[in-house]
This record gives structure tokens, sequence and C-alpha cells, in this order.
């Protein structure tokens, strides 16, 4: 019984100070993205300045904010998953074979979207939580196997003419007061595409699970220290397997937003996304080692890593090297400040 009494205080003891590392991080992102944005607006022009400048960079990384949340929940239970880029290169072909090839209907291509990712996340959570394999074994076989679907599914790019989705694709939601007044005196309207409404729904849900609910909790105390979340009651294996399934099931809305966004179908699309989705986690300070993370500090990193990337082109430097450079000292930052906060925390513990 005294056993188990201190090991349920020292879980809920993790738990609390793992909470107040996430905030520490997520106001660290936080600062830092203001900083850079205001920045860029300083030395690069008042393009930055404009509402609308904004809202382009959240319509044209919907995707990654969505693919970004449903990695970050897998990186807070001490996984990760690279098949989230394969997942969403096959949902969008799987999509743009069925609407424009098969004459398919938008509610279709949608039910098969999230069928392809809820049928990844079973597979590889039930490889990872129950026959306890790596994850990042279990969802490389998954990209590649993803990659290889994809390409055999049609190996040529074309665009997809369905009217029914074309119409969703080119659909726009007006944000009131935002617009701009052109050089012409006309008033224009500032606009997201419809795959922002659904990140940021997606974000807030999660927002509500990670904070309010007990699978949440369960998220926070499996990665933290999954022996204590055992003598706690939690499943973990099951814990594992649902954040599994949640990544690529969000992996396959995710797909489905890129393809509204891009509106075609090719074997190259979303090259790289798993990466970004796992640079936008760690400067949205989610720990690789788990039981830190926070989804708004995931919606930050991605609009951080973006808005980088826009300042790098704007500042005149296109070339692609310049962009991974100013990406991997960003990442080396932020996992410079995970590590100071993990001194500071085995400090904590040990005093």
């Amino acid at each position: 019984m005294t056993n188990k009494s201190s090991a349920t205080k020292k879980g809920f003891g993790s738990k609390s100070k793992n909470m107040s590392d996430t905030n520490m991080l997520l106001t660290i992102t936080i600062v830092i993205f203001f900083v850079m944005y205001i920045g860029a607006i300083l030395f690069l022009g008042e393009g930055f300045l404009k509402p609308q400048t904004f809202l382009s960079i959240l319509s044209s990384n919907a995707a990654l904010i969505i693919t970004s949340c449903g990695m970050s929940i897998v990186m807070i239970t001490g996984g990760i998953d690279i098949s989230v880029g394969g997942v969403v290169a096959l949902v969008s072909m799987c999509s743009a074979v069925y609407l424009d090839k098969q004459n398919g209907s938008v509610g279709g291509a949608i039910l098969i979207s999230l069928a392809i990712g809820l049928a990844f996340g079973i597979v590889q959570g039930f490889l990872v939580a129950y026959l306890d394999i790596q994850p990042f074994i279990v969802s490389l076989a998954g990209m590649f196997f993803a990659r290889g679907m994809t390409t055999i599914v049609n190996n040529k790019p074309f665009n997809v003419e369905n009217k029914a989705f074309v119409a969703l694709k080119d659909a726009r939601v007006i944000v009131p007061g935002l617009g701009s007044v052109n050089r012409l005196g006309k008033y224009i309207d500032a606009y997201v595409e419809i795959g922002v409404v659904v990140a940021l729904l997606v974000v807030l849900a999660l927002f509500i699970i990670l904070r309010w609910t007990k699978l949440g909790r369960g998220f926070y105390a499996v990665g933290g220290n999954a022996q204590s979340a055992l003598m706690l009651g939690i499943n973990v294996k099951r814990t594992k397997f649902i954040s599994h399934v949640l990544c690529s099931l969000l992996a396959g809305i995710g797909g489905f937003v890129y393809f509204m966004h891009v509106g075609s179908g090719s074997p190259s699309h979303a090259m790289g996304m798993e990466m970004n989705a796992i640079a936008s986690s760690i400067i949205g300070g989610t720990m690789l080692t788990g039981g830190v993370g926070n989804i708004i500090g995931t919606l930050f990193g991605v609009l951080s890593l973006s808005t980088i990337q826009n300042i790098v082109a704007s500042a005149g430097f296109d070339e692609a090297w310049w962009t991974g450079i100013t990406i991997a000292v960003m990442l080396c930052l932020f996992l410079v400040i995970q590590s100071v906060v993990m001194a500071k925390k085995k400090k904590t513990v040990q005093s």
C-alpha cells in the first residue's frame, strides 16, 4: 500500500510539473512567433501588416496544422509517426482518382479519406501498442507503403475537374472587418479557405480533449512515465493505440484538406510533410521524450515555421537551402530550450 501510494503521489506530481513545463514552452513559442512577425513587418515592408497575408499563411498551412496536431498527440505519449505525409499523398490521389476518373461525389471522397486514415491508424497503433514494435519502424514502413500505394493508384499528376469539388475548392469564408482597400480604391474582403475552418475546429477539439478529459490526461501520463501511469490504473496500451489511431485519422482529414487546397493528385504531393509536422510540434513545445506538449503551441509552431519561410523568401533568399538552414537553426534553438527545461526538471526532482 505504501509503495502504491507513493507511486500515485509521484505520478500526480509529475503531471503537475509537466503541465507547468508545457505552459512555459507554449509562452516561449508564442513570444518568438510575435517577435518574428513584428520583425517581418518592420524590416520587410507593410505586406506582412495586411491581415490577408496572415490569413493566406493559415490557408496554405491548414493541412499541416491538422497533421501536426495528430503528430503532437503521438509525441506527447512518447511515440512518433512519420507516415503522415504518405497518408496525405495517398488520400489526395485516391480522392482525385475517385472524383475525376470515376465521377464520384465529394461525400464519397471524404469517406474514402477517413477510411484510409483510420486503416493506417488501426494497423500501426496495434503494432506499436500491442506488439510493442518501435513506432519509428512501424511508421517508416507505413510511409513507404503509403507512397508506394499512391503511385500504384496513379503514377501521373493531374488536376481534378469535378464540378462539385471545384466549387468546394474555390469556396471562401469571408472574415468580416479585416479587408483592405486596393490601389484602385476598391474594398477587398479578407478571406480564408474552408480548410482553415476545419483546422481550427480540430485544434479546438484536441485542446478540449487534452485539457479536460480523462483520455487527454492519460496521454500526458503515459508520455511522462508509462510505469507510473500503469500504477495509476491507466490502460497504457490502449492509450498508445488511440493516439496512433487519432494521428492517422487526422492525417486522413488533413489529406482531404490538402487536396482541397491543391486540387490535384500527384505521387509527389506532401513530400516532407511528416518532417514539417515534427518540426512544428517541436517548435510548438512538444517534447520528443513525451509528457509535454500543447495543441495551441503546435498551431503557433506551424505559423512560426511558415512565417520564417515567408521571411526568407521575402528577403530575396529564394533558394531552397536557405529555408532549410533557417528551419534547422529554429529547431536547434527549441531543442536547446527543451534541454534546459529537462535539466531544470531533473534537478528539481533530485532535490
